[in-house]
């Protein structure tokens, strides 16, 4: 080695392809890994569907359902389901609460296609189902492709009916359709997001009549199927939470087949990251505590968005078993907003600074600041913030990268950082980068996807202190 590439070495930041960095036993352990994801992923599709498969991972390890003036020692598992669309769990650490609690907070909704409360129509002897578009998607993605129908209805006596429709191999799917090009020539001339608009977005549902004479025949026959198989009338729909999703299965991705293709990478990529290491670690020194938070995509509000009180609750009731405050709490805590962010795209690349932005296979993505424009709406993780997470993932052998969402003035998103934050709660942006983001079908590297979950393991198990 020439004293040049020693300076080289010793001055430069490693920015080796990841795959030249990964040691063997992590190579090993990332493709049961990524299937393990795969089935989450697959069976998942929406934050009631995260909670429900979460619980039952976590019931089976250990976990048990909190209850206020429940005892805890170090070593104890709980969760506290928070109506059934966002969720916490707690590891108790061998520290006090006092000292703080290391924090992972992720978000289990992602952009879909909801049914509005009055649906269901006929026209031209077809039915549909009418939606109001959940999140940042660009519409005309959403048609020509299979969906499923995913949700709950409560019936009027308060029977709650699990729906799915569209998964199964024996099922059938729903249906946006699209102009056909021979008269598209009106619709060619618009811009990307007037070509398909939001009241176009129709779901197709069936085209046969019931039975009989009249009007509504095939909205009639709809409603049939519905009732038959989930007790549905259609005044039910106004007491519903139903969504199109895509339809089938994720999938790997390339002839090495080293990336994974699916619906909702944002960002249950990063859930499922930060809930895996739960489910097999030994006791914590600081409290181990994951939040799958609902309504992030549209601005993490309600009763079990991330700026819900309920979080509050659930950690001063665990604070309250040690006589330990809250405040002091969050103020010693630290945590990753276990979030997604964008992957280069070369085909893209003007929308982005390439020496700066996350690429595949790049380890999970850091990101100091998220926002748009002047940063707005980022909390900007501090440098010692930043100095802490160098040190924990760099000592814990994982790979990772920093990240920013574009170009400057180019656009821009957030995420719960800034509201964890808001708690007094140190916090920095982890996570997977995504090529495709919010597009009915989402790419991630598997490597990214791996080491996500490792940088969640070593922050759960650290013994440091981040002040």
């Amino acid at each position: 080695m020439t004293n040049q590439d020693e300076l080289r070495r010793t001055l430069f930041r490693d920015t080796r392809h990841g795959y030249d960095r990964i040691t063997p036993e992590d190579a090993a352990a990332m493709e049961g890994y990524c299937r393990d994801y795969m089935t989450f992923l697959n069976e998942a599709k929406t934050e009631r569907e995260a909670v429900k498969w979460t619980i039952a991972k976590a019931e089976a390890a250990g976990y048990r359902a909190w209850e206020p003036g429940m005892p805890l020692s170090a070593g104890d598992k709980v969760y506290h389901n928070n109506r059934g669309k966002s969720i916490y769990f707690a590891h108790i650490g061998s520290r006090p609460l006092s000292e703080g609690a290391h924090i992972a907070a992720a978000h289990v909704d992602s952009p879909r296609l909801d049914l509005k409360p009055n649906p269901l129509y006929e026209d031209a002897d077809m039915a549909y189902l009418k939606t109001h578009y959940y999140g940042g998607i660009k519409k005309y993605q959403w048609t020509t492709i299979p969906l499923a129908l995913h949700g709950v209805v409560i019936l009027k006596d308060g029977t709650k009916v699990d729906v799915c429709i569209g998964e199964s191999e024996d099922d059938p799917v729903l249906y946006v359709t699209d102009l056909l090009i021979h008269l598209a020539a009106d619709q060619m001339k618009k811009t990307l997001s007037e070509g398909v608009t939001a009241e176009q977005l129709n779901l197709l549902i069936g085209s046969v009549p019931a039975e009989g004479e009249g009007s509504d025949r095939v909205k009639l026959a709809a409603l049939q199927l519905l009732n038959a198989k989930y007790g549905i009338t259609e005044a039910d729909f106004q007491s519903a939470e139903l969504c199109a999703v895509p339809a089938g299965k994720a999938r790997f991705v390339g002839l090495d087949r080293s990336l994974i293709c699916g619906y909702g990478h944002d960002d249950r990529v990063c859930a499922y990251a930060a809930f895996a290491p739960l489910l097999t670690q030994e006791t914590p020194e600081f409290t181990s505590v994951c939040l799958l938070a609902d309504k992030e995509e549209i601005g993490s509000v309600g009763v079990s968005g991330m700026k819900s009180r309920c979080f509050e609750t659930f950690m001063e009731d665990l604070c309250q078993t040690q006589g330990a405050s809250l405040r002091r709490c969050f103020e010693k805590s630290f945590c990753f907003s276990a979030d997604v962010t964008n992957a280069f795209d070369p085909t893209f690349a003007e929308t982005c600074d390439r020496r700066n932005n996350a690429v595949i296979n790049g380890g999970v993505g850091v990101c100091k600041y998220t926002g748009s424009r002047g940063k707005s709406g980022a909390s900007d993780a501090s440098a010692e913030a930043m100095g802490y997470v160098r040190r924990l993932f760099e000592d814990g052998g994982v790979l990772w990268q920093t990240a920013t969402l574009g170009r400057v003035d180019q656009g821009g998103g957030g995420t719960v950082a800034g509201f964890m934050a808001n708690r007094n709660i140190v916090t920095v942006d982890a996570g997977v980068p995504v090529l495709s983001m919010h597009a009915p079908l989402e790419v991630v590297s598997a490597l990214d996807c791996y080491m996500t979950k490792k940088a969640m393991a070593v922050f759960y198990l650290s013994k440091e202190s981040h002040e």
